[in-house]
């Protein structure tokens, strides 16, 4: 006999058992449009270095959801809202951490660091002193060596649902360089669907530093296929050329006229197989561009890339001088990304805003020398819309 009272708690169990299965159904369609839903955590989780290394994940109300590691401050995730309502994943990485050990270095999403892109034979002086680097992209430095900071685990600390905040402490000799270095670098998703990272440091012994991130985007999707169809803006009316080991010859050119003007919307692939002597260098392009600029200081738009099979558009803001257009010359199909997506040649592209390469060796260039009591500070933004 079933009484009253027993009855109530069966109603009342039934009730909360149809509230829990509504949340998980609702947390369920939330997810089924979000691919990063498909990336564990676990798998990101482990210790090296000391350190624990794990995944964090920035959210805003729009649901854009950005996945960031603190093994090389590496942003493994973008998933944003496309023309059809559903989301895109926009930037290529890894389902696991062990995946960037085991394949190729590509840089996915790191931080660069100490010095991003290439120092001429990994050589430059300071005050009639000079210093060797490591030599890892013969005959020249690239990105800081081959223990640079995409290659360390980050102290994180996750701020808030919108910000992880990164910081690391980069010890005098490290990789060549002098100096003890304190960075931090900060992750910010604005509700303006809008990923600012404001990157900080200062030393106590004269140093050369040009920071940057790394991430790889195509804006139809991670693993989709070709770039080369997608429309890019730089805006800048000179770039620098390089030799054939992509050391600038310390010209500033004029893009006008050239397959690197891209002053107005021009399809990457336009021009990418041109026979010329730069294109040739760069196996494509993979160019410095010397951004106009209004003012040394503030935010300003540096270059937009639309796609219109998603309607997605990337703006990228920055207080640097220059930003190294490269277009995904050296993927192969033998990568392996998410979800066993192939990587393969020019299915990607970098817009890495920075000082220009081998500047400590070009006086014609700007600085990029830090001295102690003085703060190297930057920030570079990447907003992502619908068009």
């Amino acid at each position: 006999m079933i009484t009253f009272k027993k009855l109530s708690a069966v109603l009342l169990l039934f009730t909360v058992q149809a509230c829990n299965n509504a949340n998980n159904k609702q947390d369920a369609i939330k997810d089924s449009t979000n691919q990063v839903a498909q990336i564990s955590r676990a798998a990101y989780q482990q210790e090296l270095q000391g350190k624990k290394v794990d995944l964090y994940l920035l959210k805003n109300k729009q649901n854009m959801r950005v996945y960031i590691s603190n093994f090389g401050g590496r942003i493994v995730s973008v998933n944003v809202p496309n023309k059809s309502g559903s989301f895109t994943d926009v930037v290529l990485g890894y389902d696991s951490l062990n995946h960037y050990f085991s394949r190729k270095e590509n840089y996915f999403g790191a931080l660069i660091g100490r010095y991003g892109n290439r120092i001429a034979k990994g050589k430059f002086q300071l005050d009639g002193k000079a210093y060797q680097l490591a030599v890892n992209n013969a005959p020249n430095s690239l990105h800081g060596g081959p223990k640079g900071f995409h290659d360390q685990v980050w102290d994180a600390k996750q701020v808030d649902d919108h910000t992880l905040e990164l910081t690391y402490l980069s010890i005098d000799g490290e990789e060549g360089y002098p100096g003890n270095l304190s960075v931090k670098v900060v992750y910010q998703l604005t509700e303006e669907n809008s990923i600012e990272i404001s990157y900080t440091a200062t030393t106590d012994k004269k140093t050369v530093l040009n920071l940057t991130n790394h991430s790889y985007f195509n804006l139809n999707g991670a693993g989709s296929g070709t770039i080369n169809d997608h429309l890019l803006t730089i805006n800048a009316d000179k770039f620098t050329p390089v030799d054939s080991t992509l050391i600038p010859t310390g010209l500033l050119v004029d893009v006008a006229g050239t397959a690197f003007d891209f002053r107005k919307p021009r399809a990457i692939g336009d021009s990418v197989n041109a026979n010329v002597a730069q294109i040739k260098n760069g196996k494509g392009y993979d160019h410095n561009f010397v951004l106009n600029r209004k003012t040394d200081h503030d935010l300003e738009l540096a270059a937009t890339v639309y796609a219109s099979t998603t309607g997605i558009k990337l703006e990228v803001f920055t207080q640097e001088p220059g930003i190294q257009f490269y277009g995904g010359n050296f993927l192969d199909s033998s990568l392996l990304g998410k979800k066993d997506l192939h990587y393969s040649f020019r299915t990607a592209f970098c817009l890495e805003t920075q000082h220009f390469p081998n500047a400590p060796n070009q006086s014609n260039f700007a600085s990029t020398e830090l001295v102690p009591g003085k703060t190297y500070s930057t920030k570079t933004i990447y907003k992502f819309s619908v068009q």
